[in-house]
């Protein structure tokens, strides 16, 4: 090929480099059932060991609740799977063919990953069904959100959250106003306005009243099957009435993993966190 060739297919108006093409995250196969893969995964801060050769994998559809003491590395782990952190060592992947370490956290986040932090973010000064718009999936540049006209597919996605999240009676409601319970509900309800296909939730009923607790297990299990949810949670009670597998977490590691009944008569088990 000529220099002047070359020059020609190097400049081509119908094409653009790599590095300006944006991925398309859309497609995750789960062909083999199996949503995430975490594999030998380790991290280390100053000396300490967070994370030690962590292998664990959740099912598409799957609710596991994840369980340990404070320092197993809970943490750590959802910030390896969301790209907050990089790990020393090991893979993580989403589905077959997306490997969440060569991604940035938005790049993980618009691939289907959303994560729920314990302390619950909202916009206080809008209404819950305003939140739910801003939270939604789409094209959030300055000029289409200036533009942008609720479409009544849209509509009818923010008020079948509403109802998911068991908000739908206070639509106009400041979230500022909400009670604890409340915006974490209202959280959740912004992150599946993103559309995701694995949810990592944080201590959900941390300060919650007991009628809270209820209700936000009956949400918890109601999302299971159209998403994969991983709740990482201390209340044992609460674990125990939404939890068909149990994950425990010791020192970076898994420690053991069954129901919560195998969980709870496993020795070592009792011995590092059930029977502090």
């Amino acid at each position: 090929m000529s220099v002047l060739e070359n020059l020609r297919q190097t400049f081509r108006r119908d094409q653009v480099f790599d590095f300006v093409n944006k991925q398309d995250y859309s497609q995750v196969d789960t062909s083999h059932g199996l949503i995430l893969y975490v594999e030998d995964v380790s991290v280390s801060f100053d000396g300490f060991k967070a994370i030690n050769e962590l292998n664990f994998y959740i099912e598409v559809g799957e609710l596991r609740c994840m369980i340990g003491p404070n320092g197993a590395g809970k943490t750590t782990m959802m910030d390896i799977i969301t790209g907050k952190t990089s790990p020393d060592k090991g893979s993580v992947w989403f589905g077959q063919n997306i490997n969440l370490l060569k991604m940035t956290e938005p790049e993980i986040a618009q691939a289907g990953v959303g994560r729920k932090f314990q302390k619950p973010t909202v916009f206080e000064h809008h209404n819950i069904f305003e939140n739910l718009e801003m939270a939604m999936a789409g094209d959030k540049s300055v000029w289409s959100t200036f533009r942008a006209r609720l479409s009544s597919e849209q509509h009818d996605r923010i008020t079948s959250v509403m109802e998911t999240i068991g908000l739908s009676d206070c639509a106009k409601q400041r979230a500022g106003a909400l009670s604890h319970g409340q915006k974490q509900w209202l959280e959740i309800g912004m992150l599946l306005m993103q559309n995701p296909k694995l949810l990592l939730v944080d201590e959900p009923v941390a300060g919650m009243t007991h009628q809270e607790m209820d209700k936000t297990g009956e949400l918890l299990t109601s999302l299971a099957g159209e998403h994969s949810v991983v709740v990482v949670e201390h209340d044992m009670d609460f674990v125990r009435s939404i939890a068909k597998k149990v994950s425990v977490l010791h020192q970076g590691s898994i420690l053991a993993e069954g129901s919560m009944d195998e969980v709870q008569n496993n020795q070592r088990v009792i011995e590092v966190y059930l029977g502090e």
